[in-house]
């Protein structure tokens, strides 16, 4: 901390009707009176030293120019899980040959290239709903089908319903996602355009959109990062290489724990990271601990 920056106000001892005083907490009460802080005079008594140390109720005041300054070195550093870093470059490592269902068939590979923009943004956010509860290459299969016959936000609202169930069986809860799909594709239609919501506010207000499907619309279709997109497999590995300082019983949960100390340059990468990570490797039910390269560094491999 600069020292010339930034000045000390402490709580007084004696004659409370002068300079600041701090209420409890280290709440400032009252500033310094202007003729004193001018001329540079203390407006307090000194705090008589005793043998043992007192606990002073210290406010650090930026001077202009270094707003904030005292803040940030009165930071406390946040919680990290222990070889995080090692753990995450050994997923990397595994990672590396992008052979997942994920790396071929995820939302950033379902829309139309040759559509316009708009229409893509469109396709990303269906194929996210249609992927919930829904293996991948299912999805993948849906979308195929939908955009056989053109899918854009008209061609939906003209689609009947039996005719979308159709199309989009058998993904999971099928029947579900033609009401969400047929509500929410009116209301893109009636207050954005035809366009898809530019805000994971906006967009986990439609019918059948949760926050996952929230944050890779707004990563996949507009390039922005808002959070962590957290599926199954984001939440099943996070608890159980302790990525979270304590066991997560939600993907909102888990996301919510993430944010709290994974660095934001690496939002965007974690999902489709562990994605693929869980959908080979540490798999829900009898996981490839064998073949992992952080076998000795999980809590929940030890042992095996």
């Amino acid at each position: 901390m600069n020292a010339a920056g930034v000045r000390m106000v402490v709580t007084r001892a004696r004659s409370p009707g002068t300079g600041a005083s701090l209420r409890p907490g280290g709440e400032k009460a009252a500033p310094l009176r202007s003729g004193e802080a001018a001329a540079g005079r203390k407006s307090y008594s000194p705090v008589k030293r005793r043998r043992k140390a007192r606990r002073l109720s210290v406010a650090y005041e930026a001077s202009e120019g270094e707003e904030g300054a005292g803040a940030e070195c009165l930071q406390t550093p946040s919680w990290q899980p222990q070889d995080w870093r090692q753990q995450l470059d050994n997923i990397r490592t595994m990672r590396s040959g992008k052979d997942a269902p994920v790396d071929q068939l995820g939302a950033e590979h379902c829309f139309d290239p040759s559509a316009s923009p708009k229409v893509q943004r469109y396709q990303v956010l269906l194929s996210l709903m249609l992927s919930s509860q829904t293996k991948d290459q299912v999805t993948a299969g849906a979308m195929q089908r939908l955009r056989a016959r053109g899918l854009t936000v008209d061609s939906i609202l003209q689609t009947d319903d039996s005719t979308l169930g159709t199309l989009i069986y058998p993904v999971g809860f099928w029947r579900s996602k033609v009401k969400y799909i047929k509500q929410t594709t009116a209301i893109l239609q009636q207050r954005y355009g035809g366009d898809i919501p530019a805000s994971v506010a906006e967009l986990v207000a439609l019918p059948g959109v949760g926050p996952k499907m929230a944050h890779l619309a707004m990563a996949v279709a507009w390039g922005t990062v808002s959070g962590i997109a957290v599926d199954t497999h984001v939440h099943r590995i996070a608890n159980r290489l302790r990525w979270t300082k304590e066991a997560t019983r939600s993907p909102e949960e888990t996301r919510r724990a993430l944010e709290e100390w994974l660095p934001r340059e690496l939002w965007r990468e974690i999902n489709g990271l562990l994605v693929g990570f869980g959908q080979q490797t540490c798999l829900p039910v009898r996981p490839r601990c064998q073949a992992c390269l952080n076998r000795a560094l999980c809590p929940a491999a030890r042992g095996l």
